[in-house]
């Protein structure tokens, strides 16, 4: 009998198991709402990135529903052949006017657009300046760009300046580059002092407003909206999956970034566009920021009250500043157990663990968004306590 060429991977899992970060995927069985149905039980969702509750909402589905009878279930190619739509062309002129920026191109995922646009716009002769925890979509786009790449440590600005001067007198572009909000921790990036760095060394700025879209800023318009940089930054990645509750990713600056991303993007060139219901309840979903801004407030109301309840029972945050808010935990084993507990008791929160965050620093990853009431928040806390309890991780 022939051996198994892939028999090293089972061995791989076996580790997985033993170190406690082996996982399996949790089914959902109803829409993504603060109170979902999952793996057969009802349970307090603190696990999705629906920050404004947008995922089910009636005028996303019904946009979508729309759209369905009109164009049909999708596009049959990329957006280079008949993939275009007239409304993949107004989401983005939405977008753009949304971002204060001239020009906009939609990505199939949040991932696509960073990968592909640090790999379309550098080259081996160029340099990257990066922050050491940014997302591993930066990361990969960083890698097959093939450029240099220079890491500085976390939201050290003083760091960032140190990494451009030494490249004052070589050859190639600059390009400084950080999350507005880090996905892990929920801290803010320095956008403000970073801007003003890359204008200082004559750097491209680029920031990747994922978990900000939506959360920061005017409406959720993102961290250049909160430091008030527009037409600073020249590169701003957001996303269509978390606050706007669909899917994909996007890419906004000048009009050129735009048009030449269209001819040198990768996954934009080779990825079937955006099937017509996608394309429609995310153009509902920016509607939707302008006209009920309470939303957003509604989130961070409950992000203040949430964090003031954990650290009344004793949990450490970390440096959260938004509401992605992380619980410590320590060892990989201890914090997958921690969620499995959790989820038992009713309430569904990610244990993370290495290499998604270093060694020794897992949590619980929960994040609140505005669908949830202050007895959705009370109670959740009250299971994490009664667990940490139980297991020794508070006293």
């Amino acid at each position: 009998m022939p051996t198994n060429p892939l028999a090293y991977l089972g061995q791989q899992l076996d580790e997985l198991k033993a170190a406690g970060s082996y996982f399996r995927l949790r089914e959902l069985e109803s829409a993504c709402e603060a109170v979902s149905h999952a793996d057969g039980r009802e349970v307090i969702n603190l696990a999705s990135n629906n920050y404004l509750g947008l995922a089910n909402h009636p005028k996303l589905k019904e946009a979508a529903l729309e759209a369905v009878r009109k164009y049909g279930a999708g596009t049959g190619a990329v957006r280079t052949i008949t993939g275009t739509l007239d409304m993949h062309m107004a989401l983005e002129r939405k977008i753009a006017a949304f971002k204060h920026t001239e020009a906009c191109v939609v990505f199939q995922s949040g991932f696509a657009a960073n990968a592909g646009t640090v790999s379309a716009i550098l080259s081996p002769e160029d340099h990257i300046i990066s922050d050491e925890l940014n997302h591993a979509s930066i990361i990969d786009g960083c890698r097959l760009s093939r450029a240099k790449i220079h890491v500085f440590r976390h939201r050290d600005v003083a760091h960032a300046i140190e990494k451009l001067a030494a490249l004052k007198d070589e050859p190639g572009r600059k390009l400084l580059i950080t999350d507005g909000v880090f996905s892990m921790d929920g801290d803010i990036g320095p956008l403000d002092q970073l801007t003003e760095a890359a204008e200082a060394h004559g750097a491209i700025m680029m920031v990747d407003d994922a978990h900000s879209s939506g959360v920061l800023g005017r409406n959720g318009r993102g961290t250049v909206d909160h430091f008030n940089l527009h037409g600073r930054v020249h590169v701003q990645v957001g996303t269509l999956s978390k606050a706007i509750g669909v899917l994909g990713g996007y890419v906004c600056g000048s009009k050129d970034l735009i048009e030449f991303l269209y001819h040198r993007a990768r996954p934009f060139l080779f990825s079937t566009s955006h099937p017509p219901a996608v394309t429609a309840a995310c153009n509902a979903a920016f509607d939707l920021l302008v006209e009920e801004p309470e939303r957003i407030e509604k989130l961070w109301d409950n992000t203040r009250y949430f964090k003031a309840a954990l650290k009344d029972k004793g949990f450490d945050t970390g440096v959260s500043e938004t509401p992605i808010t992380p619980i410590q935990v320590g060892e990989a084993k201890m914090a997958h157990a921690f969620s499995a507990a959790l989820f038992e008791e009713g309430l569904w929160a990610t244990g993370i663990g290495f290499p998604t965050v270093p060694k020794g620093k897992a949590r619980i990853r929960a994040i609140v968004t505005a669908g949830h009431t202050t007895a959705h928040l009370d109670q959740a806390v009250e299971i994490l306590a009664k667990v940490a309890r139980r297991m020794a991780i508070l006293p």
